[in-house]
């Protein structure tokens, strides 16, 4: 049973295209994963309701932010919003403002 549906925001999809093609299948065989079941080390919050799926490969720490959209009471929607590559496992408190912002205006657009 999935837990949750996963819709990708085009800065997402972008971030996906541009990364080597082990790691973004690695991060999409991880982004499976979370999705039938709860690990922190796949599906993390981080504040502010920003989580980030997370997969490591040749040394980099790969993150897609993402936030819950449970507007529609059917389905929960994970919205993936941007990634980033990094050499440490903590993200930035930039990309956090960025996803936060990312979600703000996905929110207003959606009213």
């Amino acid at each position: 049973m999935e837990l949750f549906e996963i819709e990708f925001l085009d800065e997402a999809l972008e971030y996906l295209n541009e990364i080597p093609v082990k790691a973004k299948e690695k991060i999409l065989f991880n982004m499976a994963m979370a999705k039938s079941r709860k690990d922190p080390k796949l599906f993390k919050p981080l504040n502010d309701g920003i989580w980030y799926f997370r997969a490591q490969h040749f040394g980099n720490h790969y993150r897609i932010f993402a936030f819950w959209d449970k507007t529609n009471h059917k389905n929960t929607l994970v919205i993936a919003t941007h990634g980033i590559i990094k050499k440490s496992d903590k993200p930035e408190k930039s990309e956090i403002l960025k996803a936060k912002a990312i979600k703000n205006k996905y929110f207003e657009s959606k009213n």
